[in-house]
């Protein structure tokens, strides 16, 4: 490859965000999925990707500015790295300088050698696998009866794309998601998508850890003499049996209709019943009677 500035067409005292205009500008010309039938652009892309990964990254560029690493981010040497000369009568590959220092015991400090070195000179250099891409944070918002039931989501990316992925058992709000290569391209390949789910809110239920909880008005004449009732829940309306003689306050549980946890097994919607007086003054009067009645406190001993 050849000079990374050069590679992306800026001088050697461009700041950050001048590395970075110029990068996005090249990676979008000459991305693989707009040069389907060009390999020499991918092959440049890839040129441009490799220079924007050492630019961007203060370390490399002092170390590349320094002349300690080549455009690869390989360390450069130059003529006899330690200085001095050769013995003129040392074997080859031996002594250095005379002093009785052997070269592969000092390329083994520098690149990780040791016992495994066969033959006097230096081991094998360990292989770095290119770095992938930058991955892209996204974030997308669940509906509450989505995020129940586990329905399957479509989100919309930075390239126009549109991809579909599941929801994990025992969702949260601020949980990520990855999608696998989704994110920005680079010399070992493209980065993920991260995706941080928010959860929305429902007009009527809210979430009690995997159940779901429902304050459900129900009339004076439907708690004295019981009956069905419809409820919502995150699966549909389903109906309901209210004994009768029910109280204010009570719970009836709908199982199988809240979140699905972790272990797979869905959560309930507990339905708390709110017996809601008529506001008909006539219908009021009729009733008075039995809205009066203090016996209902006798076993509070008032």
């Amino acid at each position: 490859m050849a000079d990374p500035y050069s590679t992306l067409g800026v001088s050697k005292g461009a700041d950050e965000k001048a590395i970075k205009v110029a990068y996005r500008k090249l990676a979008k010309e000459l991305h693989p999925d707009k040069n389907k039938d060009n390999p020499k652009a991918s092959e440049r892309f890839s040129e441009v990707t490799q220079a924007y990964d050492l630019l961007s990254d203060p370390k490399k560029r002092g170390q590349y500015d320094r002349g300690e690493i080549d455009e690869n981010g390989q360390p450069r040497f130059s003529g006899n790295p330690f200085g001095g000369g050769y013995s003129q009568g040392g074997p080859a590959g031996g002594n250095f300088g005379g002093g009785g220092i052997d070269l592969g015991d000092i390329f083994d400090g520098l690149f990780g050698g040791g016992g495994g070195r066969s033959g006097g000179g230096p081991g094998p250099r360990p292989q770095q696998a290119p770095p992938k891409g930058a991955n892209i944070a996204y974030a997308h918002l669940v509906s509450f009866t989505d995020a129940a039931t586990l329905a399957p989501q479509r989100i919309m990316l930075g390239d126009g794309k549109t991809v579909e992925f599941k929801l994990p058992a025992g969702i949260v709000a601020g949980q990520q998601i990855r999608i696998p290569g989704k994110g920005q391209p680079g010399p070992g390949g493209y980065g993920d998508a991260m995706v941080t789910l928010k959860i929305g809110k429902h007009p009527h239920l809210v979430r009690d850890g995997d159940n779901v909880r429902i304050d459900l008005p129900i009339s004076l004449k439907e708690a004295v003499e019981g009956g069905k009732v419809k409820v919502p829940t995150v699966d549909g309306a389903v109906m309901l049996t209210v004994p009768p003689r029910t109280n204010s306050g009570a719970v009836l549980r709908i199982k199988g209709r809240g979140f699905t946890a972790k272990t797979g097994v869905r959560g309930d919607q507990l339905v708390t019943l709110m017996i809601h007086l008529p506001t008909d003054t006539a219908e009021l009067a009729r009733i008075r009677d039995v809205l009066s009645d203090s016996s209902v406190r006798e076993n509070m001993g008032v």
